[in-house]
């Protein structure tokens, strides 16, 4: 039988929960409800989290406080990295509808 695991706020991206009950709440139905493909689920869960710690690595307080410029940054050391132009692609995708459903919410 199938059972959610319950997901506490220690799980979550220090990032996300510095913006509140809220973001949180935004955080968790993106990656329950939005992203219903179980292959795509893990991959954009690890590019969301892989760009989350490069943000709290920046010193960006908190998801809110992430900008445009941020993105920007990210994707382009990506691309200067040994990653395939798909793949960097891929985790664009990722964190622009994670940030869609966050912000729309």
């Amino acid at each position: 039988m199938n059972q959610l695991v319950p997901i506490t706020a220690s799980a979550l991206p220090a990032i996300v929960t510095a913006a509140g009950d809220q973001a949180e709440v935004r955080f968790l139905e993106f990656f329950a409800g939005q992203i219903r493909n179980r292959h795509t689920r893990p991959v954009y869960s690890r590019a969301a989290g892989e760009f989350l710690t490069w943000c709290a690595d920046a010193a960006i307080p908190s998801i809110v406080a992430v900008e445009p410029l941020h993105v920007v940054t990210w994707i382009e050391m990506k691309t200067r990295s040994e990653l395939a132009a798909p793949t960097v692609k891929q985790q664009l995708g990722a964190i622009r509808h994670l940030f869609d459903w966050v912000v729309t919410g």
